[in-house]
């Protein structure tokens, strides 16, 4: 892996977070950008090196307030690349960087695994003290990342000003965009979901990168990808996942369709759920179940 900043130590907010991204972009998702595949406006080059310019923002982020941070770390990733890279992943990881330390006391049971963390609970914590500055620095790291398929709202568009309470801002986006229905419902989901999958095909043995695949493609099939269902419409995100879960467990033939489809005659990304695979991998890179195999 590229170097780090030297004070993101391996462990630690920022080196979780790139090395997070950096793992959820190298594996070859369907209808993604990967080692194999690119867009025309968007390479896995430039998915590293945003990966890379997120980690020093991040590492931050438990002394900082969140929107801030958020806004750090989209200035250093557009910095970097030519288009939004990565503004998915930072709105779903900041909050849960953000979580602070646990006491030492407070480290997990003697006996077996700790407990995941950031845990649930800690991440609502952190998003129950947003404040209406917090909502004005999220608001222009959106505008600044400029991601397409957002659309328009009656309430709380991007062309308006930012709102104060900006969970109510993402309580209003959640039906339509499944990151801002982690801040608004919790990170249970994707603790139960993604994180749950990655680990069981990690104990059974599973290579991580097709470990990484399989959850993504296990997420895909529960739940319609809400960036496919912006840009194309809930019917063609309804029939994305339906494809998604045929293809479990087919082989690489199946799969390799399935990736083609995606990608022509209309690039058809599951974006946003790759981003949630992000995450994922951070609470698993933060709470130590994961070790990157060496470079």
């Amino acid at each position: 892996m590229p170097p780090l900043p030297a004070r993101c130590r391996p462990g630690g907010r920022g080196w979780c977070a790139a090395v997070a991204s950096i793992l959820e972009a190298s594996a070859p998702k369907p209808g993604n950008v990967h080692p194999g595949a690119a867009f025309v406006d968007l390479s896995h080059a430039d998915l590293v090196a945003a990966g890379i310019a997120i980690a020093a923002p991040l590492e931050d982020a438990a002394t900082r307030p969140l929107g801030g941070t958020i806004l750090a770390a989209v200035s250093a990733a557009r910095a970097v690349a030519p288009s939004n890279a990565n503004l998915g992943i930072v709105l779903a990881i900041a909050p849960l960087a953000a979580v602070p330390d646990p006491p030492v006391c407070d480290a997990g049971p003697r006996h077996g695994a700790a407990p995941l963390r950031p845990r649930p609970d800690d991440v609502a914590a952190v998003l129950a003290r947003l404040t209406p500055a917090d909502a004005a620095d999220v608001w222009e790291a959106i505008r600044l990342a400029a991601p397409g398929g957002l659309g328009s709202s009656p309430r709380h568009d991007l062309a308006g000003p930012p709102p104060t309470d900006l969970l109510e801002a993402m309580r209003l986006a959640a039906a339509r965009d499944a990151v801002a229905r982690l801040w608004a419902e919790g990170y249970a989901p994707l603790h139960d979901g993604l994180v749950a999958d990655i680990t069981a095909a990690l104990d059974a043995g599973t290579p991580l990168d097709d470990a990484i695949v399989g959850a993504f493609l296990a997420q895909l099939a529960r739940e319609p990808d809400s960036l496919i269902a912006r840009r194309h419409g809930p019917a063609v995100a309804a029939d994305v996942s339906r494809r998604a879960a045929a293809v479990r467990g087919a082989g690489p033939d199946a799969l390799a369709a399935f990736d083609a489809s995606l990608r022509r005659p209309r690039r058809v990304n599951p974006g946003t759920t790759a981003d949630l695979t992000a995450a994922a991998l951070y609470i698993l890179l933060r709470s130590g179940r994961l070790r990157p195999p060496p470079a």
